[in-house]
């Protein structure tokens, strides 16, 4: 009996589109990378979503998207990332260009939210491509340890404790929020019982 396996099924994007569960992962060369994510990163992925668009969206500043999945990775056409939460600014994406499918264009901002399942040469690999697309800011959030990175185009890292702030910089103008205000939980509740 042989012990090699049968080469894995290349499939290219609009093959992920079609599959079931196809949120649920990435594509890197044609192949399906499980994208491993804990409630605790969900939670936090939420959270910052939801603050991102309550400053970009009275503004019309940018589009905020959640788990979008991305084909824009020059000379790698089966190649699909799906940051945690992104931004596109509107003046590079208009409302009426979003359509079903995957986007076709680099975000302004890209945003992981690192689970304790994920491992660091995968990760790594994600922010090759993420370089590669020339994504001018990513910011990387660590929930166990209440910390952030700031990645951005052509300069180094900087890392961000609790009491550290990001910001949007000049891709988002104005925005900011304390690293620990990402894992805080709802404002405790008013005197009023619940029913």
């Amino acid at each position: 009996m042989s012990t090699n396996s049968a080469p894995a099924m290349s499939l290219t994007p609009d093959e992920v589109l079609d599959l079931p569960d196809e949120d649920r992962y990435e594509l890197v060369d044609g192949q399906l990378v499980k994208m491993p994510m804990s409630s605790l990163s969900q939670y936090v992925a939420t959270r910052l979503a939801r603050f991102l668009g309550n400053h970009c969206e009275p503004l019309g500043l940018a589009h905020v998207f959640v788990e979008a999945g991305y084909l824009c990775f020059p000379g790698k056409p089966n190649r699909m990332r799906r940051p945690d939460v992104s931004c596109i600014r509107s003046d590079r994406l208009r409302f009426d260009q979003i359509g079903d499918g995957y986007l076709t264009i680099r975000p302004d901002l890209a945003v992981e939210v690192i689970s304790p399942n994920d491992r660091v040469y995968d990760f790594e690999d994600k922010l090759d491509d993420y370089r590669l697309a020339g994504i001018p800011l990513v910011w990387l959030v660590y929930p166990h340890s209440k910390r952030a990175r700031i990645v951005r185009s052509g300069g180094p890292p900087v890392e961000l404790g609790p009491d550290g702030e990001l910001t949007g910089e000049d891709i988002l103008p104005g925005f900011r929020c304390r690293v620990a205000d990402l894992f805080a939980g709802p404002a405790p509740a008013t005197d009023e019982p619940a029913r």
